[in-house]
């Protein structure tokens, strides 16, 4: 992996010129008075880096002629190592990480401005740490004010977003392994969850059950929150309490992806908790599934990215309005959004390091992102009538049989040269 990490280092210093870049790794974040949730890398860092430790710096400047690549990084303690667990260390972030330089944190603000002096701007990602925030802009203000007797020095702070992600959109032969790793672990675990599904179990069993397949086989664990929502919860789009019993005539939905590697599945799938659907169930799971399967049909390179999103939006509607549920005509129910009761959420993100993954979706007001080679992404149409839902205005009210459903189908879509490839086709819809 180590020569993967330094063809993306490569590749962004290419793109930077005479820049300097900054990454932070992510903190430690504390669950409750001194116990800290398991460390997650910032997903950015750890790209670039390939490092998984909290309290660390790279530094990535082309323009310097010794240290191209330089970590800071919290320095050996054997001590606090018997209590939090081993750290790489400073000499070892090189051996191990090819690191050009590296050096304890502590060091930073006397290191650092070497790094910067000669850049012509710094490249660096204003987040959600206040006070490293404030440390580079101190540093740049420093490098701003002598200026004019150095005659050198960055003009200007740019995000580190609008030269990064763009880089992790388009995945890499070895991301797409750990990808397909990520998602056959949750192929397995949606297999297992409807197998072990029956009237009279709680949610939380199957979660349970879920969750216990992404350890067995490696996993980190869940990509995100995993969804188990019976009946009407199916109808709350992030539902996490995982607490109800399940009952027979009722629909069960699951949106659960495992992490493998630091990269994610996310995949939902609705089925009944009993034997079969009923009329009003299986009309709109009808409805999700053709407009999910025309959807996929719309990603192929070349196509701009709000292409799916329209084609699913347009099929809802149609199956709406067949049902009586929407009335009117078509384009002006989908122009004034009167679907949004129904469908609230958009058809699908990027996937990768993250859940919903880095990289735009759109270029100015109208010009959508072109699908490309490479990307992954998912596909998620749904319908979601919830008990106390209420119509758009000028649309009918909901007779008492569509209420309490929700349907959601979720796949993760690759674009290939030549269309797509559906890496979770396993999972049955």
């Amino acid at each position: 992996m180590q020569a993967e990490y330094r063809q993306r280092r490569e590749q962004l210093m290419a793109k930077i010129g005479n820049g300097t870049a900054i990454f932070r790794s992510a903190p430690m974040a504390v669950m409750h008075n001194d116990v800290e949730y398991n460390f997650r890398q910032d997903s950015d860092f750890y790209y670039l880096t390939g490092f998984n430790e909290p309290e660390a710096v790279a530094v990535l400047a082309p323009h310097h002629s010794e240290h191209r690549f330089v970590l800071f990084v919290q320095p050996k303690d054997p001590e606090k190592e018997v209590w939090t667990g081993y750290r790489v260390g400073v000499e070892a972030a090189k051996e191990q990480y090819g690191a050009d330089e590296a050096y304890p944190m502590t060091e930073l603000d006397e290191k650092l401005p070497k790094y910067l002096e000669k850049a012509d701007r710094i490249y660096y990602h204003l987040g959600r740490d206040e006070k490293f925030n404030q440390t580079i802009i101190r540093h740049w203000r420093r490098l701003i004010a002598t200026y004019s007797k150095r005659g050198t020095g960055p003009v200007a702070i740019e995000d580190t977003n609008f030269v990064l992600h763009s880089m992790r959109l388009s995945k890499s032969p070895v991301e797409l392994e750990l990808m397909r790793k990520a998602i056959a672990i949750s192929v397995e675990a949606h297999d297992r969850a409807r197998e072990f599904t029956q009237p009279g179990r709680y949610e939380y069993e199957i979660q349970a059950e879920i969750e216990h397949i992404f350890r067995l086989r490696g996993g980190m664990g869940p990509a995100y929150p995993s969804i188990v929502a019976s009946g009407a919860n199916a109808c709350i789009l992030h539902y996490v309490e995982n607490n109800r019993q399940m009952q027979d005539n009722e629909l069960l939905l699951i949106d659960a992806g495992c992490c493998y590697g630091y990269y994610n599945g996310d995949i939902t799938r609705t089925f009944p908790v009993g034997e079969k659907f009923t009329p009003e169930q299986k009309a709109i799971y009808d409805i999700v599934l053709e407009a999910q399967r025309q959807a996929i049909a719309q990603v192929q390179p070349g196509n701009p990215w709000n292409q799916f999103h329209d084609t699913a939006v347009r099929v809802l509607v149609e199956g709406l309005m067949d049902l009586g549920i929407l009335q009117g005509n078509i384009d002006e129910i989908i122009k004034e959004e009167k679907y949004k009761p129904y469908y609230m959420h958009r058809t699908g993100h990027w996937l990768g390091l993250d859940v919903h993954d880095a990289g735009f979706y759109k270029h100015g007001e109208e010009a959508w992102q072109i699908l490309q080679p490479g990307q992954v992404l998912t596909v998620e149409p749904g319908i979601y009538i919830g008990p106390d839902v209420k119509p758009a205005e000028g649309q009918p009210e909901v007779d008492d049989r569509w209420r309490g459903i929700g349907v959601r189908i979720e796949d993760n879509v690759l674009v290939t040269e030549s269309g797509h490839e559906v890496l979770t086709a396993a999972v049955p819809k």
